[in-house]
């Protein structure tokens, strides 16, 4: 989980943007999928097109920002950034994403509140009281309250010439947008088929009938559930829990512990893990490529 003391801990200290990644690993993700298109890799991309949106939901406007190949529609992904919400770290990862032939929407899941960026990367969220200004914003986002939004995404996406309505959408998650790709897969079953939660926190709620374990019922998707290793190391059992849900319920899911701390997968966190991050990025494109 987001450990407050700790990031308050390495803003005292002083890190730097570069010691957070900021200059490093999201200008290298950026550089793989420019508008003008690239190469990630060994892999060639397609150029790109992007801009910001908005859209009514039962609860106001959603904002977010769009990023989907130029050459034609592709398959939709609901994107849910982490506690710090949608910057440009989350803008390069959809970027990347797309450039892999996928059509991203990361929305802005404080939409309720404010508008837009709040924070320019994570080195900012955590020296400036991110934790106590996100609070009464995050408090509001409830199971309810998520699947209600994801509704309203999904069909924002499938009304966009861009994605292809004929394809399954995906929806992935970072810290507290883990739980928000399990209430999203039950909120639109027929429309969800890949979920991906990378180092997700609350993903098992013991006495919450809405806990995101208890929802693989509910759905029609496969599942990737990317745990970080000292998430796991302080609810050990969680991984079981979930394994033992996910093969009741009949859902395909990898739900693996890899070897990265909490943030592992965001290039502006504190945590990234370039090597095991790649491995996360690898697995969710087989999980998209199986299920989409």
């Amino acid at each position: 989980m987001c450990d407050e003391a700790k990031l308050a801990q390495w803003a005292k200290e002083g890190l730097n943007r570069r010691q957070f990644g900021i200059l490093g690993g999201v200008a290298a993700i950026g550089a793989c999928a420019p508008m003008a298109g690239g190469s990630d890799g060994d892999i060639a991309l397609p150029a790109l097109t992007e801009r910001q949106v908005s859209f009514e939901t039962p609860a106001g406007t959603m904002d977010g920002f769009f990023v989907a190949p130029a050459s034609g529609p592709a398959p939709g992904v609901l994107f849910w950034p982490d506690i710090a919400g949608l910057r440009e770290a989350k803008r390069a990862m959809a970027r990347r994403l797309a450039g892999r032939g996928y059509a991203v929407l990361v929305v802005n899941p404080y939409y309720r509140d404010v508008a837009g960026e709040q924070f320019a990367d994570f080195a900012t969220f955590a020296g400036n009281g991110g934790f106590q200004k996100v609070k009464p914003w995050r408090d509001k986002l409830t199971a309810e309250a998520i699947m209600s939004d994801a509704g309203a995404a999904v069909g924002w996406l499938d009304a966009q010439k861009e994605v292809d309505t004929a394809r399954g959408i995906g929806t992935q998650g970072y810290c507290m947008g883990g739980p928000f790709t399990f209430w999203t897969a039950a909120a639109v079953p027929a429309r969800v088929k890949g979920v991906a939660s990378f180092h997700g926190g609350g993903l098992v709620r013991e006495d919450d009938p809405m806990s995101p374990h208890r929802t693989f019922d509910d759905t029609q998707a496969h599942y990737l559930v990317a745990i970080a290793k000292n998430d796991d190391a302080e609810a050990p059992d969680h991984k079981r829990i979930l394994r033992e849900a996910a093969a009741e319920a009949g859902r395909p899911a990898k739900i693996e512990v890899y070897d990265g701390d909490h943030g592992w997968t965001v290039p502006d966190s504190p945590a990234y893990a370039e090597p095991a991050a790649e491995k996360a990025f690898a697995d969710l494109m087989a999980l998209y490529a199986a299920a989409l």
